[in-house]
């Protein structure tokens, strides 16, 4: 007697999702640094959007606690709720994104008053949250392509990385708009 044996279906490679992925955060990245650093502020119908550091900041800590509860939620082994939580803190972040382009694009980019010591806790704290968001992007990215895609172990495994610098950098928003607003009170 003959032992049939089916072959399993082979996983599809991840490598084109992933280079899509660092690609697109290539290009974003790109934008961004041309928005804010060549492009100049074109509010040209003077709406000064006074409001949008602030909403920018409250959608960063938005996304803080989604993630956090998320966190939790995972470790309580409730999938459902953390994929909800996960994709919260995912809109909110999305969200954050486009107010942070706009408030860019009509307002140019932001510089803290002084010289003091507080400036340069601040410059450091905005040097780590500026080159850690542009690591955040494709981890997320590719953490959120792993969990759709029902790759829980390689989930899993970035996610140990995505989740403490996704947070730092949510968090650090938080405080880089309190301490420039504070500076400018």
């Amino acid at each position: 007697m003959t032992t049939i044996r089916t072959a399993h279906p082979a996983p599809s490679s991840t490598k084109p999702a992933v280079a899509a992925i660092i690609a697109i955060s290539i290009v974003a990245t790109l934008f961004l640094v041309w928005l804010i650093y060549i492009h100049p502020a074109t509010d040209a119908a003077r709406l000064k959007l006074t409001f949008l550091p602030a909403l920018n900041a409250l959608l960063n800590g938005l996304s803080a606690s989604a993630l956090l509860i998320g966190f939790t939620f995972i470790r309580a082994r409730k999938i459902p709720a953390h994929r909800a939580s996960m994709i919260t803190a995912f809109v909110f972040s999305s969200l954050f994104l486009v107010s942070y382009i706009v408030n860019h694009a009509l307002h140019g980019e932001s510089h803290y008053p002084g010289h003091s010591a507080v400036r340069t806790v601040y410059l450091i704290i905005l040097a780590s949250h500026v080159l850690l968001s542009v690591v955040a992007l494709p981890l997320v990215l590719t953490t959120f392509f792993f969990s759709l895609s029902g790759r829980i172990p390689m989930h899993r495994r970035i996610a140990r990385w995505t989740f403490p610098i996704w947070l730092y950098v949510s968090v650090t928003g938080v405080i880089v708009y309190a301490m420039l607003a504070a500076a400018r009170a």
